[in-house]
């Protein structure tokens, strides 16, 4: 038993490794917030513009208190996960129509591409008009900002499958069903993902960016409403809460690829 748990166990050497690195990264973040609290202790810049990070953290543990912290972030993760559900299966089965069918790519490949090369939040104020600021708009620009580069990475992976898998399929008379399930998905599972990750980083800052122009909730809107106070520190909580989320979001999309390559080179 013993010798299992020295075997498991990970060398020295690799700790320290792993927490130096920690470590690093630290560092910049750190000075940055000492940098930043000095500016404003130092009256370089008067609190109307910039106020210490004590006072956001003040003010995120009295938001966090009163519950206005877990409705704003509920209400923009619950937009969120649904608009990117819708967002990344449509562009998941049209990226798989478009890299299949010749006749489609033709058809639809000039328009997706071209509508690819617009800001996403230049749909903001045609969306408005159409469905108000109600939960349908900000869902449906969170499904548009993801449709795009899950659509783009699914079409580009199953391209790239080397063209003799497809012949194979076609001498073993496989359904499309079974081409898919058999070929298609396991091929393309590691470029999809890193689109869908992508996706999920571009529906997110989006969203903030949709709550800020046309919201009454979530994030965005809660940093809108501290600029309407002429409350920096809520403003600056708002930042470092999308900023957090981010991350983590981002994180935990990078956790989830590499676990498919792995699975894919074992």
């Amino acid at each position: 038993m013993a010798s299992v748990a020295i075997a498991g166990a990970a060398p020295p050497a690799a700790r320290r490794g792993r927490d130096h690195r920690a470590f690093e990264a630290l560092i910049v973040p750190l000075v940055l917030l000492a940098l930043w609290q000095i500016a404003c202790t130092s009256g370089l810049f008067p609190p109307q513009i910039l106020v210490p990070p004590s006072d956001v953290l003040r003010e995120l543990a009295a938001l966090a208190q009163t519950g206005e912290l877990q409705r704003h972030v509920g209400e923009s993760l619950g937009r969120l996960g649904l608009g990117f559900a819708i967002g990344g299966l449509l562009g998941l089965a049209f990226g798989v129509a478009l890299a299949l069918s010749r006749w489609t790519e033709a058809a639809l490949s000039p328009l997706f591409l071209g509508l690819w090369q617009v800001p996403v939040i230049a749909f903001v104020p045609m969306l408005v008009m159409f469905l108000g600021i109600e939960e349908a708009f900000k869902v449906t620009i969170v499904a548009v900002a993801a449709f795009f580069p899950v659509a783009l990475a699914t079409f580009d992976a199953i391209r790239g499958i080397p063209r003799a898998w497809i012949e194979v399929s076609r001498v073993y008379r496989l359904t499309l069903l079974q081409l898919v399930g058999r070929i298609l998905i396991p091929a393309t599972v590691p470029p999809v993902l890193t689109g869908l990750r992508v996706a999920l980083t571009r529906a997110w800052l989006v969203l903030i960016a949709a709550e800020l122009l046309a919201a009454d909730s979530g994030v965005g809107q809660m940093m809108e409403m501290g600029r309407q106070l002429f409350r920096i520190d809520t403003v600056l909580a708002g930042v470092v809460v999308s900023g957090i989320i981010g991350f983590l979001l981002d994180a935990g999309a990078r956790a989830v690829e590499r676990r498919a390559s792995r699975w894919k080179a074992a």
